[in-house]
């Protein structure tokens, strides 16, 4: 019983990903060229998210810093912090919780950054507030998300990026998300370093 649940679980996230792939490249495309327009004339990325999407935003700044499956000299990225520490560092506490993200961004941010935010319900006060902001700093934002997009999918511009996964579950959606980083991220390098053969 508790194997068939598992691999219940691996079937719908396949199916899932098999029927998201041909909706969400282009979108995903637009965002590989989105971060590469900005590293490769003095910009950087600015990635942020919320609930879920916290741990993938630090992720997906890493690689950039770092390398994702390649060698390459660092790309220009940030990780915002959503958590505690940033809290306590501002007058309010939690009576600022929800512009926590909008504050560095508009600290950090510049004309032709890019701000990455994921939020999987579209949804979450701080990356409403962080989107605000990044238009306000007149930054491209790339915006990940599910159920539709929510509130953060009807604030963005069309000079905007939204990678929105059609489905409802979070957990489904997370998954996606990933797989979308990872092709931004190797997307990136093609760009950078020339088409390579995926490797099984």
């Amino acid at each position: 019983m508790l194997e068939h649940r598992i691999q219940t679980h691996f079937i719908e996230s396949a199916d899932l990903q098999y029927q998201a792939a041909e909706p969400l490249s282009k979108s995903i495309a637009a965002a590989i060229h989105a971060v590469l327009a900005s590293v490769t004339s003095g910009g950087k990325v600015l990635a942020c998210g919320s609930a879920g999407g916290v741990a993938p935003a630090r992720y997906f700044a890493a690689q950039l810093v770092g390398r994702f499956e390649r060698e390459r000299p660092g790309l220009p990225a940030l990780a915002l912090e959503g958590d505690s520490t940033a809290l306590v560092a501002t007058a309010d506490g939690l009576h600022e919780a929800p512009q926590v993200l909008a504050r560095q961004v508009r600290a950090l941010g510049q004309a032709g950054d890019v701000l990455l935010v994921l939020c999987p319900d579209g949804n979450a006060p701080q990356a409403l507030e962080a989107v605000a902001a990044a238009h306000g700093r007149d930054m491209i934002v790339v915006a990940l998300s599910g159920k539709g997009g929510g509130r953060m999918g009807a604030a963005l511009r069309e000079t905007d990026v939204h990678i929105c996964v059609p489905h409802e579950r979070l957990a489904r959606i997370q998954e996606v998300h990933l797989l979308a980083l990872h092709c931004i991220c190797d997307g990136v390098d093609a760009q950078l370093l020339g088409e390579q053969e995926i490797s099984s």
